[in-house]
């Protein structure tokens, strides 16, 4: 008979296993720190909007607290013999940082985009050659950089070979094939270098079966997720259904997973094995868009009954919550939805707008959230907390 998890039970596993109820380190957050949540989360989503913060640097402050976000940045865009690189950039949700180490088991997905991520960059081999070996000579360098330089070199017969739109597309391209990679970024600028340039020669050189990557995937996916549907699975590092379903089953036989019954959600699903349940609800933190924890939708819908969708692209007039809102987690729940923006003018990290879960105590969350708010605050180098009118809970907020 397959065992059965309530829904409080897979809420609180799934919470557990991205590390948001543990106590947050009282010693200043080091690179083994770093290491070891990234040996559980998996990836730091990238994106480019910085209202607040930028996306790879919050999860780690949702689990681990007010660090310095120098230590991310050694870890992501920096080398040295007593600090190698402990992280890399590719695309494994969307665009993410993940483990060095993990660089082989994505390289299936590197195959697929030779002509980039999209399948429609136009083959120019010409261009692409001109582009690794601009590189190669100039070393990290900003796609305007590279089109500087080829914009310098002598022209040999007439017309023209390349267009200079087509630089950014296909260094993308040669990104995704894992030709290039990110040396750093600066002002959030991608700098491409050689891979081998800035992978370790022993990660290049290992050889990783696909079947085997991809198994590999959603097991770290499993452990991440603690327990999750198929479709749970697959969107973790954006696999297909075609890879996913022969996975789980060899996973399940391999006694890596276990099926499970979660009550109320509707679909076959499976728990990583070892995975402890634990008693009580556990675990308050404000989480970005992009945190691991609510990557998919229909699953936080599933686990906290809580719809949630990012309205950036909504225009202002028909936006429900605000423009970048961030989940608040609180022993375990999602209770409120908090549009925040860092105010570097005034020196003060914003409530545009806070609104509290239906039958929630507005009290005992804005109690709890006034803690979070100062916190982050704190670690963005501001001095303050303003709040706005905007929100059921902003007047409570204010009021603290």
């Amino acid at each position: 008979m397959t065992p059965s998890l309530t829904a409080a039970q897979a809420r609180r596993i799934a919470v557990a296993a991205q590390g948001l109820a543990e106590t947050k380190p009282r010693a200043e957050v080091s690179r083994a720190h770093l290491r070891r949540l990234m040996s559980r989360i998996q990836v730091l989503q990238m994106d480019s909007v910085s209202v607040a913060v930028r996306a790879h640097y919050a999860p780690v402050f949702s689990r681990l607290g007010g660090y310095d976000r120098a230590v991310l940045d050694r870890a992501a865009w920096s080398h040295s013999a007593r600090s190698p690189r402990l992280l890399v950039e590719y695309w494994a949700h969307e665009a993410a940082l993940v483990a060095v180490d993990d660089w082989p088991l994505l390289r299936w997905r590197m195959r697929q985009y030779t002509r980039g991520r999209w399948g429609n960059v136009a083959p120019n081999p010409r261009l692409a050659d001109a582009i690794v070996a601009a590189v190669t000579e100039l070393g990290p360098a900003t796609a305007g950089q590279i089109e500087e330089h080829l914009a310098g070199r002598p022209k040999r017969g007439k017309g023209t070979w390349w267009n200079r739109s087509e630089t950014k597309w296909v260094a993308e391209a040669l990104f995704a094939a894992g030709v290039l990679t990110t040396a750093t970024r600066v002002g959030f600028a991608r700098h491409y270098d050689l891979v081998a340039n800035v992978l370790p020669a022993q990660v290049l050189a290992r050889e990783v079966d696909d079947d085997e990557a991809v198994r590999e995937l959603v097991l770290r996916a499993a452990g991440a997720l603690g327990v999750a549907t198929e479709a749970d699975l697959r969107d973790y590092f954006r696999l297909s259904a075609a890879q996913t379903k022969p996975a789980i089953a060899q996973l399940v036989a391999a006694g890596e997973l276990e099926p499970v019954q979660v009550a109320e959600w509707g679909a076959a699903a499976y728990l990583r094995a070892g995975q402890s349940i634990p008693r009580t609800d556990r675990g308050t933190a404000l989480l970005c868009p992009f945190d691991p924890l609510i990557f998919f939708r229909p699953r936080v819908h599933r686990l906290f009954d809580f719809h949630y969708r990012i309205e950036i692209y909504t225009p202002e007039p028909k936006r429900q919550y605000g423009y970048y809102v961030w989940p608040f987690l609180l022993d375990g729940e999602l209770v409120a939805r908090v549009d925040l923006k860092a105010d570097r003018q005034h020196d003060a990290l914003h409530v545009v707008g806070a609104f509290a879960e239906g039958g929630q105590s507005r009290p005992r969350v804005a109690d709890a959230l006034v803690a979070e708010l100062e916190s982050m605050a704190s670690w963005l180098g501001l001095s303050r907390v303003t709040v706005g009118s905007s929100g059921d809970l902003a007047g409570p907020l204010r009021r603290r």
